[in-house]
């Protein structure tokens, strides 16, 4: 059996990953993908812990299918807006995003 520090580590290193997208990245699609891969991380985590140190092992799976659920959800609300700001700013740099007038 593969010991939990993997999975934390793994967890950990797309964690950190995303992070810093999310930091230094300027448009909103790598952004949102930075997102993606921090909320990856969350569910790995989730499932690691269920498997290892919960006895029916379903409660850290079903709070990982909300999270994937939720993922989806954050990602088609959100290539929406991009995808709106895009036609009336011709850009998907989130600083141009800056004021809430169009």
């Amino acid at each position: 059996m593969i010991p939990i520090e993997n999975f934390l580590i793994l967890s950990a290193l797309l964690f950190a990953i995303g992070f810093y997208g999310v930091m230094a990245r300027r448009s909103a699609i790598l952004i949102l993908m930075s997102v993606e891969l921090m909320l990856a991380a969350v569910a790995i985590n989730f499932i690691a812990f269920a498997t290892y140190l919960d006895a029916d092992a379903f409660s850290g799976l079903v709070f990982a299918l909300f999270v994937i659920t939720v993922a989806a959800a954050e990602v088609g609300l959100a290539l929406g807006i991009v995808l709106r700001l895009y036609r009336e700013r011709r850009t998907a740099n989130v600083d141009e995003a800056d004021s809430l007038k169009w």
